[in-house]
């Protein structure tokens, strides 16, 4: 599954590691945050390295929509629910300042854009009450929203029955994007290592990062990789983390010119793409949605093959060019989680939880990051940075996380259970699948992918979770905190560190095959 913005494109050609090497900061992820937090701090004049493990904008970033907008479907909504409106228009005001500095930006770099209203619709007329919600917040919070009957959005060949759009919003390529950043950072001095893993990150004796081939030291740390890959703070267990899925296609006809997201289920998101905001140099149409907890579904494939049968629904002649999909997280408060981690002595810094909008909440974390690291004083700062920054965990906050960590506990204990019900030997499996069985009381993942059969220990080595099949990806997925694995086990994202384990083949003992297989056993 590979993004549509990825097409035949050469990634930026980093530096080679200098083990050992001292920089004034070090930013552990080259995805929109750490790229626009490392271009404003060369600018400001520091020495900054960014370390990769795979390469520039090689996941969320590289798996956005490139929708650019402050409406945000129903996040202002959510967030009202339960906080004040100071706290709304503290996050629309962030929000606002980010997405001013990344145009500004594609601006400065020449990448282009387009200027889209954007629209949180209803598809039916359930949804019209949400639909009035999310307006009113936006309203609150000094956006200059508008609702829309049926009648009004003729541009729009899908059910609608009632929306709220806001003009003047932003569609681009952020793959890019990302790749102008690296290629600025390296301009002007700047380091990026890309295939490299950071393993580990200390701060006694001195601030520095470990990785397979040799330490790193800063005087801080940045940590833009998603969930955090420290367990200090215990941030895996205050965020939630959501699988979503798009495609993309050609259509003949006429596709909507404005961009589009459902407030009501199924989700359905829509972004027309021009040769202005997106490659290949064709008009195309990308649907997204159907989002899901991580490692919690019956079968991705089939949420992909959904999007695909809506669109056709629609768009008759749409014919499909490229399907992938991004891992998002969420905090349990709703406002995104940047600053400094806890005991890590003011060296260490991180920004996560932008719950699928991190085209502005990254731009808008970098900013904030960037004046904490420069010294700035509370009194000099922007008033949205001191509002979310001192912003109080209220009790709907708590009870979402009880909600998930209940969520966790008994995806945790189903894992085991389920793993117990289905010893080895089992059926080998087909092409693209991947099964999990006990052996011995531990749980054993094997998969068939491009025509080689694989066993991997099926335990996620963060807490222990029990992995689940992706089918859609060929992936392990981790339903505890998102975790994920390549089917040889080799670690994709979340916050566990280490590969699986690779068990020997022994065929003949994990699972058996139709076919005739003399070879024996090893």
């Amino acid at each position: 599954m590979k993004p549509l913005w990825k097409l035949d494109r050469t990634p930026p050609i980093g530096t080679p590691f200098d083990p050992g090497a001292r920089h004034d900061v070090i930013i552990v992820g080259a995805g929109l945050t750490g790229l626009t937090t490392a271009v404003m701090l060369t600018r400001a004049g520091l020495d900054v390295a960014v370390i990769e493990a795979g390469e520039v904008a090689e996941l969320a970033t590289g798996g956005n929509t490139g929708k650019l907008t402050l409406l945000q479907g129903k996040r202002l909504a959510e967030i009202r629910r339960h906080h004040s409106a100071s706290l709304v228009q503290a996050y629309v005001e962030g929000n606002r300042e980010g997405m001013d500095w990344l145009v500004g930006f594609a601006d400065h770099a020449g990448v282009s854009y387009e200027r889209r209203a954007d629209h949180s619709y209803a598809q039916d007329p359930n949804g019209v009450d949400s639909v009035r919600e999310v307006h009113e917040a936006a309203r609150e919070a000094g956006l200059a929203t508008r609702m829309l009957t049926r009648e009004e959005l003729s541009e729009a060949a899908f059910p609608v029955v009632s929306a709220v759009a806001l003009d003047d919003q932003v569609t681009i390529d952020p793959a890019l994007v990302t790749q102008a950043l690296a290629e600025e950072l390296l301009a002007t001095g700047g380091t990026l290592h890309t295939g490299t893993r950071v393993t580990a990150t200390h701060v006694l004796p001195e601030p520095r990062v470990e990785t397979p081939v040799g330490p790193m030291f800063a005087e801080h740390i940045v940590i833009a990789t998603g969930y955090p890959i420290l367990d200090r703070g215990l941030y895996f267990a205050k965020m939630r983390a959501f699988r979503s899925y798009c495609v993309s296609f050609r259509v003949a006809g006429d596709v909507p010119q404005s961009t589009f997201i459902s407030l009501d289920s199924p989700s359905r998101s829509i972004r027309p793409v021009s040769p202005a905001d997106g490659p290949g140099g064709t008009a195309q149409l990308i649907v997204g949605g159907n989002g899901h907890p991580v490692g919690r579904s019956d079968s991705e494939a089939a949420a992909v093959d959904d999007l695909i049968d809506w669109t056709k629904q629609y768009f008759p002649d749409a014919e499909e060019t490229h399907r992938w999909s991004a891992q998002d997280y969420e905090s349990h408060n709703q406002i995104p989680f940047v600053g400094a981690m806890p005991r890590g002595f003011g060296s260490i810094r991180f920004a996560t939880g932008y719950a699928k909008w991190g085209l502005s909440n990254a731009p808008a974390a970098a900013l904030r990051l960037t004046a904490e690291i420069l010294g700035a004083n509370w009194h000099d700062r922007p008033s949205w940075m001191v509002k979310l920054g001192t912003r109080l965990t209220v009790p709907a906050d708590l009870a979402r996380g009880a909600a998930e960590g209940a969520k966790v506990a008994a995806a945790a204990t189903s894992g085991w259970v389920e793993a117990e019900r289905n010893p080895v030997p089992v059926p080998k499996p087909a092409e693209g699948e991947g099964v999990v069985a006990n052996r011995s009381g531990r749980p054993v993942g094997i998969s068939t992918v491009d025509g080689v059969t694989r066993a991997v220990s099926a335990v996620c080595p963060h807490l222990g979770g029990v992995l689940d099949w992706n089918d859609a990806e060929c992936t392990w997925d981790c339903p505890l905190h998102a975790s994920r694995f390549a089917a040889d086990g080799t670690r994709i994202e979340g916050p566990a560190l280490q590969d699986l384990k690779v068990l020997p083949r022994k065929s003949c003992l994990l699972y058996t095959s139709d076919a005739a297989d003399d070879t024996p056993c090893v």
